[in-house]
């Protein structure tokens, strides 16, 4: 079985992170595999060795995304992609066209990607690549179970649980309580260094950059504003709620 893991490199928010200018600052910023793509990695290799097969990690990011990759192959993963290019944008809609582009040519039975990304949160490269591959998808998983050429997936839905049963090729993308993803063992991490970890660009995936031009911009971004002290209303209920009600209007604009 032919498992693809797609990851994605993010800011490791147990750190501290500084705003300059309307962006996230890198200078002393420490990165990580995102959490979500790191539940897809473990779960890949536990298909590897409950079912056998071949896993191959692909990420579209800086020069410095090989770090995180190399930390997915020291957990277990054969090999890796680092699709690595200045003209490929940062939406959503460039990184899935991008990924499609290899994947296409590719041999998948099984596509794992994370829900959404730490850093975003919008959710949407790993269904944008199943959308562009024409397979099924089903999103935030917490469990997987193949059967054959099928797989049964239970999802999580807004607190409660659905089953799906698709065929394969299909992709996935985990949600937290998946599974509980391994540390890099000190074996794993020297053999992690003969692994393979191929570099491409666009040229070599034939995508003219035009093709990719971004749909969405981040403009930029802030801390949200800071709280402010409770108010303690003074009055008759009906005094306190009619104030209420003109906090609400006047100073929160919210009704």
């Amino acid at each position: 079985m032919n498992v693809h893991v797609l990851l994605k490199q993010t800011f490791d928010t147990e750190e501290r992170i500084v705003l300059r200018d309307g962006r996230i600052s890198e200078e002393g910023a420490k990165y990580v595999i995102n959490p979500y793509d790191e539940y897809a990695v473990e779960e890949a290799i536990r298909i590897k060795e409950q079912h056998g097969g071949h896993v191959t990690v692909v990420s579209v990011g800086p020069e410095r995304t090989a770090e995180a990759l190399r930390t997915a192959l020291a957990m277990g993963a054969d090999e890796a992609v680092l699709i690595a290019d200045d003209r490929i944008g940062g939406d959503e809609f460039a990184v899935s066209k991008v990924l499609a582009a290899y994947l296409v040519k590719q041999p998948c039975d099984l596509i794992l990607g994370g829900c959404f990304s730490i850093d975003s949160g919008g959710g949407q490269v790993a269904v944008r690549v199943a959308e562009r591959l024409g397979i099924p998808h089903v999103s935030a998983i917490t469990k997987l179970t193949m059967r054959g050429g099928s797989a049964v997936a239970i999802r999580d839905a807004e607190g409660d649980a659905e089953t799906v049963e698709t065929s394969l090729p299909a992709l996935f993308t985990a949600q937290q309580g998946l599974n509980e993803p391994r540390y890099p063992s000190l074996p794993g991490i020297l053999k992690a260094k003969k692994k393979p970890l191929l570099q491409l660009n666009l040229d070599d995936l034939g995508l003219p950059a035009a093709d990719i031009a971004p749909r969405t911009e981040r403009v930029s971004i802030s801390l949200p504003p800071a709280r402010q002290a409770g108010r303690l209303i003074q009055g008759a209920p009906a005094e306190q709620a009619a104030e209420l009600v003109r906090l609400l209007r006047v100073e929160a604009k919210i009704i």
